[in-house]
Protein backbone atom coordinates (compact mmCIF):
# COMPACT_ATOMS: atom_id res chain seq x y z
CA UNK A 1 0.00 0.00 0.00
CA UNK A 2 1.60 3.14 -0.96
CA UNK A 3 2.30 5.61 1.70
CA UNK A 4 3.20 9.03 2.30
CA UNK A 5 5.61 10.84 5.10
CA UNK A 6 4.54 12.09 7.41
CA UNK A 7 5.57 15.74 8.69
CA UNK A 8 8.08 14.96 11.29
CA UNK A 9 9.56 12.49 8.81
CA UNK A 10 9.78 15.10 6.19
CA UNK A 11 11.26 17.81 8.56
CA UNK A 12 14.11 15.14 9.87
CA UNK A 13 15.14 14.22 6.04
CA UNK A 14 15.35 18.01 5.58
CA UNK A 15 17.65 18.19 8.32
CA UNK A 16 19.64 15.65 7.93
CA UNK A 17 19.99 16.83 4.12
CA UNK A 18 21.00 19.89 5.11
CA UNK A 19 23.51 18.54 7.90
CA UNK A 20 24.68 16.38 5.39
CA UNK A 21 25.73 18.96 2.67
CA UNK A 22 27.47 21.59 5.42
CA UNK A 23 29.30 19.10 6.58
CA UNK A 24 30.83 18.33 2.70
CA UNK A 25 33.52 20.58 2.58
CA UNK A 26 33.61 20.71 -1.32
CA UNK A 27 30.20 22.32 -0.46
CA UNK A 28 31.25 25.03 1.84
CA UNK A 29 34.53 26.00 -0.13
CA UNK A 30 32.23 26.35 -3.12
CA UNK A 31 29.68 27.89 -1.62
CA UNK A 32 31.95 30.40 0.16
CA UNK A 33 33.57 31.13 -3.37
CA UNK A 34 30.14 31.70 -4.86
CA UNK A 35 28.92 33.69 -1.97
CA UNK A 36 32.31 35.53 -2.19
CA UNK A 37 32.08 36.16 -5.99
CA UNK A 38 28.18 37.20 -5.88
CA UNK A 39 28.93 40.03 -2.80
CA UNK A 40 31.65 41.83 -4.66
CA UNK A 41 30.17 42.03 -7.75
CA UNK A 42 27.51 43.54 -6.44
CA UNK A 43 29.50 45.66 -4.16
CA UNK A 44 31.16 46.49 -7.07
CA UNK A 45 30.42 50.41 -7.31
CA UNK A 46 31.53 50.59 -3.43
CA UNK A 47 34.70 48.49 -3.78
CA UNK A 48 36.42 50.23 -7.23
CA UNK A 49 36.29 53.82 -7.99
CA UNK A 50 36.50 53.21 -11.40
CA UNK A 51 33.99 53.44 -14.15
CA UNK A 52 34.38 50.29 -16.22
CA UNK A 53 33.36 51.72 -19.40
CA UNK A 54 35.06 55.10 -19.30
CA UNK A 55 38.20 55.15 -21.36
CA UNK A 56 42.02 57.01 -20.40
CA UNK A 57 43.95 56.09 -23.22
CA UNK A 58 47.17 57.43 -21.48
CA UNK A 59 47.06 54.45 -19.27
CA UNK A 60 45.86 51.75 -22.11
CA UNK A 61 47.46 48.38 -21.97
CA UNK A 62 48.92 48.39 -18.62
CA UNK A 63 50.39 45.68 -16.96
CA UNK A 64 49.22 44.45 -13.45
CA UNK A 65 52.02 45.98 -10.92
CA UNK A 66 52.92 42.61 -9.68
CA UNK A 67 53.56 41.81 -13.43
CA UNK A 68 56.07 44.49 -13.85
CA UNK A 69 53.59 47.56 -14.44
CA UNK A 70 54.32 50.91 -12.87
CA UNK A 71 50.53 51.54 -11.69
CA UNK A 72 49.86 50.27 -7.97
CA UNK A 73 46.18 51.58 -8.95
CA UNK A 74 44.84 48.99 -11.18
CA UNK A 75 45.63 45.80 -9.55
CA UNK A 76 45.03 43.59 -12.83
CA UNK A 77 46.41 46.05 -15.35
CA UNK A 78 43.88 47.90 -17.70
CA UNK A 79 42.65 47.17 -20.88
CA UNK A 80 43.48 48.59 -24.52
CA UNK A 81 40.65 51.53 -23.72
CA UNK A 82 42.62 52.21 -20.39
CA UNK A 83 39.80 50.76 -18.52
CA UNK A 84 40.76 49.06 -15.02
CA UNK A 85 40.39 45.39 -15.61
CA UNK A 86 39.44 44.31 -11.97
CA UNK A 87 36.16 46.76 -12.20
CA UNK A 88 35.64 45.30 -15.43
CA UNK A 89 35.61 41.69 -13.93
CA UNK A 90 33.27 43.08 -10.73
CA UNK A 91 30.35 44.85 -12.98
CA UNK A 92 30.71 41.90 -15.22
CA UNK A 93 29.94 39.88 -12.61
CA UNK A 94 26.52 41.26 -12.12
CA UNK A 95 25.79 40.64 -15.22
CA UNK A 96 26.52 36.78 -14.88
CA UNK A 97 24.76 35.98 -11.76
CA UNK A 98 21.44 38.18 -12.63
CA UNK A 99 21.53 36.49 -16.08
CA UNK A 100 22.29 33.00 -14.68
CA UNK A 101 19.94 33.12 -11.97
CA UNK A 102 17.15 34.96 -13.67
CA UNK A 103 16.80 32.56 -16.51
CA UNK A 104 16.85 29.73 -14.61
CA UNK A 105 14.36 31.13 -12.48
CA UNK A 106 12.26 31.94 -15.04
CA UNK A 107 12.53 28.96 -17.25
CA UNK A 108 12.06 26.63 -14.04
CA UNK A 109 8.48 28.06 -13.83
CA UNK A 110 8.03 27.97 -17.29
CA UNK A 111 8.55 24.28 -17.15
CA UNK A 112 7.86 23.10 -13.57
CA UNK A 113 4.14 24.28 -14.01
CA UNK A 114 3.69 22.79 -17.80
CA UNK A 115 4.72 19.91 -16.17
CA UNK A 116 2.18 19.85 -13.25
CA UNK A 117 -0.55 20.13 -16.01
CA UNK A 118 0.60 17.90 -18.45
CA UNK A 119 1.83 14.91 -15.83
CA UNK A 120 -1.42 15.30 -13.94
CA UNK A 121 -4.10 15.78 -16.74
CA UNK A 122 -2.49 13.57 -19.34
CA UNK A 123 -4.36 13.22 -22.64
CA UNK A 124 -4.24 15.64 -25.05
CA UNK A 125 -3.06 17.94 -23.30
CA UNK A 126 0.31 16.12 -22.10
CA UNK A 127 0.55 15.47 -25.72
CA UNK A 128 0.41 19.00 -26.56
CA UNK A 129 3.08 19.79 -24.50
CA UNK A 130 5.18 17.11 -24.59
CA UNK A 131 5.72 17.64 -28.90
CA UNK A 132 6.14 20.93 -27.85
CA UNK A 133 8.94 20.59 -25.61
CA UNK A 134 10.22 18.18 -28.27
CA UNK A 135 10.50 20.38 -30.94
CA UNK A 136 12.29 22.34 -28.19
CA UNK A 137 14.91 19.50 -27.37
CA UNK A 138 15.34 19.05 -31.20
CA UNK A 139 17.51 22.43 -31.70
CA UNK A 140 21.16 22.09 -30.16
CA UNK A 141 20.79 24.54 -27.06
CA UNK A 142 23.12 27.34 -28.14
CA UNK A 143 22.26 27.26 -31.62
CA UNK A 144 18.75 28.43 -31.04
CA UNK A 145 19.58 30.74 -28.54
CA UNK A 146 22.45 32.62 -31.76
CA UNK A 147 18.98 32.25 -34.02
CA UNK A 148 16.98 33.94 -31.90
CA UNK A 149 19.10 36.80 -30.70
CA UNK A 150 20.33 37.55 -34.12
CA UNK A 151 16.53 38.45 -35.01
CA UNK A 152 16.11 40.16 -32.33
CA UNK A 153 19.60 42.00 -31.54
CA UNK A 154 21.24 42.01 -28.29
CA UNK A 155 20.09 43.55 -24.39
CA UNK A 156 19.85 42.22 -21.26
CA UNK A 157 16.59 41.12 -20.92
CA UNK A 158 16.54 39.47 -24.72
CA UNK A 159 19.04 37.51 -23.08
CA UNK A 160 17.58 36.28 -20.00
CA UNK A 161 14.09 35.77 -21.98
CA UNK A 162 15.87 33.26 -25.03
CA UNK A 163 17.98 31.44 -22.38
CA UNK A 164 14.92 30.74 -20.10
CA UNK A 165 12.67 30.09 -23.42
CA UNK A 166 15.37 27.25 -24.38
CA UNK A 167 15.48 25.97 -21.34
CA UNK A 168 12.53 25.39 -19.49
CA UNK A 169 11.77 21.72 -21.44
CA UNK A 170 13.57 19.82 -18.99
CA UNK A 171 12.23 21.29 -16.09
CA UNK A 172 8.71 20.13 -17.65
CA UNK A 173 9.85 16.29 -18.64
CA UNK A 174 11.53 16.04 -15.21
CA UNK A 175 8.05 17.28 -13.52
CA UNK A 176 5.93 15.09 -15.41
CA UNK A 177 7.66 12.52 -14.59
CA UNK A 178 7.60 12.81 -11.13
CA UNK A 179 3.60 14.06 -10.93
CA UNK A 180 2.54 10.74 -13.08
CA UNK A 181 3.73 8.80 -10.12
CA UNK A 182 2.66 11.23 -7.62
CA UNK A 183 -1.23 11.36 -8.93
CA UNK A 184 -1.74 8.27 -7.75
CA UNK A 185 -0.85 8.32 -4.30
CA UNK A 186 -2.99 7.92 -2.05
CA UNK A 187 -2.54 11.75 -0.50
CA UNK A 188 -3.75 13.10 -3.65
CA UNK A 189 -6.49 10.50 -4.13
CA UNK A 190 -7.55 11.30 -0.09
CA UNK A 191 -7.67 14.89 -1.24
CA UNK A 192 -9.14 14.60 -4.16
CA UNK A 193 -12.24 12.47 -2.51
CA UNK A 194 -12.60 15.32 0.19
CA UNK A 195 -13.11 18.42 -2.52
CA UNK A 196 -9.86 19.69 -2.68
CA UNK A 197 -9.18 22.03 -6.36
CA UNK A 198 -7.26 20.73 -9.06
CA UNK A 199 -4.84 24.27 -7.77
CA UNK A 200 -4.91 23.29 -4.18
CA UNK A 201 -3.87 20.14 -5.12
CA UNK A 202 -0.80 20.38 -7.42
CA UNK A 203 0.70 23.52 -5.68
CA UNK A 204 -0.05 21.89 -1.69
CA UNK A 205 0.19 18.22 -2.48
CA UNK A 206 2.55 17.35 -5.74
CA UNK A 207 4.50 20.11 -6.05
CA UNK A 208 6.34 19.89 -2.88
CA UNK A 209 7.32 16.59 -3.57
CA UNK A 210 9.22 17.28 -6.92
CA UNK A 211 11.07 19.91 -5.44
CA UNK A 212 14.39 18.08 -4.37
CA UNK A 213 15.08 16.94 -8.47
CA UNK A 214 14.07 20.35 -9.75
CA UNK A 215 16.92 22.19 -7.04
CA UNK A 216 19.42 19.78 -8.70
CA UNK A 217 18.82 20.60 -12.45
CA UNK A 218 18.35 24.46 -11.39
CA UNK A 219 21.65 24.51 -9.23
CA UNK A 220 23.27 23.02 -12.30
CA UNK A 221 21.19 24.73 -15.19
CA UNK A 222 22.64 28.21 -13.15
CA UNK A 223 26.00 27.36 -14.41
CA UNK A 224 25.22 26.50 -18.06
CA UNK A 225 23.37 29.26 -18.36
CA UNK A 226 26.38 31.77 -17.49
CA UNK A 227 28.44 29.79 -20.15
CA UNK A 228 25.81 30.47 -22.95
CA UNK A 229 25.59 34.10 -21.82
CA UNK A 230 29.47 34.70 -21.95
CA UNK A 231 29.37 32.57 -25.28
CA UNK A 232 27.08 34.88 -26.86
CA UNK A 233 28.89 37.50 -25.27
CA UNK A 234 31.70 36.25 -26.83
CA UNK A 235 29.88 36.38 -30.15
CA UNK A 236 28.73 39.76 -29.98
CA UNK A 237 24.98 38.72 -29.61
CA UNK A 238 24.43 38.61 -25.82
CA UNK A 239 24.35 42.53 -24.10
CA UNK A 240 25.58 45.56 -26.09
CA UNK A 241 29.15 45.90 -26.03
CA UNK A 242 29.24 48.90 -24.20
CA UNK A 243 28.60 46.76 -20.85
CA UNK A 244 31.26 44.89 -19.49
CA UNK A 245 30.76 41.10 -19.44
CA UNK A 246 33.39 38.17 -18.78
CA UNK A 247 32.35 37.15 -22.14
CA UNK A 248 33.28 40.11 -23.90
CA UNK A 249 35.92 41.10 -22.55
CA UNK A 250 37.29 37.62 -23.46
CA UNK A 251 36.28 38.33 -27.01
CA UNK A 252 38.29 41.92 -26.93
CA UNK A 253 41.13 40.32 -24.86
CA UNK A 254 41.87 37.43 -27.95
CA UNK A 255 43.30 40.16 -30.08
CA UNK A 256 45.77 41.40 -27.94
CA UNK A 257 46.73 38.03 -26.27
CA UNK A 258 50.44 38.19 -27.01
CA UNK A 259 50.99 41.73 -25.80
CA UNK A 260 48.59 41.97 -23.54
CA UNK A 261 47.72 37.86 -21.91
CA UNK A 262 45.83 39.10 -18.76
CA UNK A 263 42.79 40.99 -20.90
CA UNK A 264 41.71 37.35 -21.27
CA UNK A 265 42.85 35.57 -18.50
CA UNK A 266 41.24 37.32 -15.78
CA UNK A 267 38.16 36.86 -17.20
CA UNK A 268 38.35 33.40 -18.24
CA UNK A 269 39.58 32.54 -14.54
CA UNK A 270 37.09 34.20 -13.02
CA UNK A 271 34.62 32.42 -15.59
CA UNK A 272 35.72 28.96 -14.67
CA UNK A 273 36.36 29.25 -10.84
CA UNK A 274 32.10 30.66 -10.99
CA UNK A 275 31.26 27.65 -12.95
CA UNK A 276 33.29 25.26 -10.63
CA UNK A 277 31.76 26.42 -7.58
CA UNK A 278 28.00 26.51 -9.12
CA UNK A 279 28.95 22.68 -10.50
CA UNK A 280 30.84 21.33 -7.05
CA UNK A 281 27.80 22.70 -5.02
CA UNK A 282 24.84 21.66 -7.33
CA UNK A 283 26.91 18.09 -6.95
CA UNK A 284 26.57 18.36 -3.12
CA UNK A 285 23.30 19.31 -3.03
CA UNK A 286 22.15 16.21 -4.87
CA UNK A 287 24.50 14.06 -3.32
CA UNK A 288 22.53 15.52 0.17
CA UNK A 289 18.98 14.65 -1.66
CA UNK A 290 19.56 11.46 -2.71
CA UNK A 291 18.70 8.89 0.04
CA UNK A 292 20.57 6.22 -1.69
CA UNK A 293 23.36 8.26 -1.38
CA UNK A 294 22.85 10.36 1.77
CA UNK A 295 22.25 6.61 4.18
CA UNK A 296 20.07 6.33 6.65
Amino acid sequence: MATTATLPQTQAAGARSRGALWRSRPAVAAATLLALVTIVSLAAPLLTPYDPSTPNVIQRLLPPPWAGGAEPSHPLGTDQLGRDVLARLMYGGQISILVGFSAVALSGAIGVTLGLIAGYYGGWIDDVIMRIADFELAFPFILLAIAILAVLGPGLSKVIIVLAITGWAQYCRLVRAQVLSLREMEFVEAARALGARTGHILFRHVLPNTWAPVIVIGSFSVAGVIIAEASLSFLGLGVPPTTPTWGGMLAQGREYIERAWWLATFPGLALMLTVLSINVFGDKVRDALDPRLRGP
